[in-house]
C-alpha cells in the first residue's frame, strides 16, 4: 500500500485527503491511500516518514511550510527562491535510506487560478499575511510585473515591503486592485473571523481573492462583495496544486 498525506496543524478544515480519495476511486488508482497527519510539531516529521515506511509523498499545511525545510535532503529551485515548500516526494533507494525533496505547488496553483484576472488590469496587490502561502503569492506576482505589499500584525521597520494593518487607508486601498488573504482568518469552524482591513473602501474597481476554501465564502468575501468587489475563494486553487502535487508524486 503506498500511502501519501497531508501534514501539517490543525487539519480538521482541509479537503485533501477527500479529494485525493474520490481522486483514487475515479482513477482507478490501487494500493493507494490519503491520510491526515496532524503533526503538533515539525519535530515529529522524521519520526512519521521512519515509522511508516510506505509513505511516498506529503502536502504540507499552515503551519509547517516554512519550518519543514531545514528537515528536507533536497528542495527544488522554486520552492528554495521563495522560502516554503507545501509538496515533499520520498524515496527510499533501500532499507535504510530515505531521500526527501521539497517542492512548491501553490505556485502553479495559484498562478494559474489568476490568469483570468490579469485582464483586468492589476498592477498593484496587497498581501495580507506573511507566511509560507503568501511568499508563494508574492512570487507570482513578480513574475507577472504586479507591484505588492504584505501586511501584517507584527510589521517592523525592518522591511518597508512589510505594512501593518493601520497604515491601510482610502487613498492606498483606492490605488491596488487586488488583495489575497493568506492568513487563516476565517477558517472554519471560527467563520467569524476575518482580516482587518477598511472594507468600506473596497468597490467594483477591487478583486478580494481568499487562499481559504472552507467555509466555501468567508466574511472577508462577504465584505467584499457586499462593496461590489469580485471575489474569488482558494478551491480551484487547492485542485490545481493537488494536481501537481500528485503528478510530483507519481
Amino acid at each position: 500500500m503506498n500511502i501519501y498525506g497531508l501534514i501539517g496543524h490543525p487539519l480538521h478544515h482541509s479537503f485533501s485527503k477527500k479529494y485525493f480519495t474520490e481522486k483514487f476511486k475515479k482513477e482507478n488508482i490501487f494500493n493507494s491511500e490519503y491520510k491526515l497527519f496532524d503533526l503538533k510539531s515539525i519535530k515529529e516529521f522524521q519520526k512519521l516518514i521512519k515509522n511508516i515506511p510506505e509513505i511516498r509523498g506529503l502536502n504540507v499545511t499552515i503551519p509547517y511550510k516554512e519550518s519543514i525545510i531545514p528537515l528536507l535532503n533536497e528542495i527544488n529551485s522554486e520552492a528554495t527562491k521563495i522560502g516554503a515548500v507545501n509538496t515533499i516526494h520520498i524515496q527510499r533507494p533501500n532499507k535504510n535510506d530515505i531521500i526527501t525533496k521539497g517542492y512548491n505547488t501553490d505556485i502553479y496553483g495559484f498562478e494559474k487560478s489568476l490568469k483570468p484576472y490579469i485582464n483586468f488590469a492589476i498592477k498593484k496587490a496587497l498581501i495580507l499575511g506573511t507566511g509560507g502561502a503568501a511568499k508563494a503569492v508574492a512570487y507570482v506576482f513578480r513574475k507577472n510585473n504586479i507591484e505588492y505589499l504584505f501586511v501584517s500584525r507584527s510589521e517592523t521597520n525592518k522591511n518597508k515591503q512589510i505594512i501593518n494593518y493601520s497604515i491601510l487607508d482610502r487613498m492606498l486601498i483606492k490605488n491596488i486592485q487586488i488583495i489575497v488573504n493568506t492568513t487563516p482568518l476565517g477558517t472554519n469552524p471560527n467563520t467569524e473571523n476575518y482580516p482587518n482591513i477598511p472594507y468600506k473602501f473596497i468597490s467594483e474597481k477591487h478583486i478580494l481573492y481568499d487562499l481559504i476554501y472552507n467555509p466555501n465564502e468567508t466574511m472577508f468575501l462577504k465584505k467584499g462583495k457586499k462593496n461590489g468587489a469580485i471575489t474569488k475563494n482558494g478551491l480551484e486553487m487547492l485542485y490545481l496544486q493537488a494536481e501537481k502535487s500528485w503528478e510530483i508524486f507519481k
